[in-house]
């Protein structure tokens, strides 16, 4: 037999996560998954899990070859796609504190007051297809950077486009906390059923 085989099935990962999303200050000391199902934005098209790094790439010799790099800088963002349209998600996606909104179909969400964007806690709840294990990346400290923008189509569901960026959440900012010091911009949770 050739080429890569399957080690383990049940760590093939199929299907849509679930978008939560809390308050970052009152969970800010947390480092495990502190969301439920109530905290989640709803219905998804679209969830997208990414970190970038860029690196300083050096070379020496002639004809010159890569031989070390360097770490710059490090980012990680979440991107998802709302079916559910809500002042909440609405909300959300401006990068205003959602919590004052309501999830249901009443209320308003106001234009053109440039506040600074809320800081939300996010996780990306992940259920593998077997259900026994998932896999959750954590930003404490979180900034959604989405430019709203909804489409109405005459066959086709809208989707409210939502980017969230983490930023630092460790003891070197202010609304930081030092169990996020050895991981500022979050962590990956890898649980199973079994977990305690």
């Amino acid at each position: 037999m050739s080429g890569p085989v399957t080690k383990n099935t049940d760590r093939l990962a199929l299907g849509l996560a679930q978008l939560r999303v809390l308050a970052s200050a009152t969970n800010i000391g947390n480092i495990h998954p502190a969301g439920s199902a109530s905290n989640s934005v709803g219905a998804l098209t679209k969830t997208q899990f990414t970190a970038e790094r860029e690196v300083w790439k050096h070379l020496s010799g002639f004809p010159q070859i890569e031989d070390y790099n360097i770490t710059l800088s490090q980012k990680a963002m979440v991107e998802a796609e709302c079916e559910e349209l809500s002042p909440y998600n609405v909300a959300l996606a401006l990068g205003e504190d959602p919590s004052t909104y309501t999830k249901v179909h009443s209320g308003e969400v106001k234009l053109g007051s440039l506040t600074d964007i809320a800081y939300v806690r996010t996780e990306l709840v992940y259920t593998f297809p077997d259900t026994a294990k998932s896999m959750v990346p954590i930003f404490p400290r979180a900034q959604v950077t989405s430019n709203v923008s909804l489409d109405f189509q005459a066959t086709e569901d809208v989707k409210n486009p939502i980017t969230v960026e983490a930023k630092r959440a460790d003891s070197n900012v202010t609304g930081g906390n030092a169990c996020w010091d050895a991981a500022p911009l979050g962590r990956i949770w890898f649980l199973s059923d079994t977990d305690d």
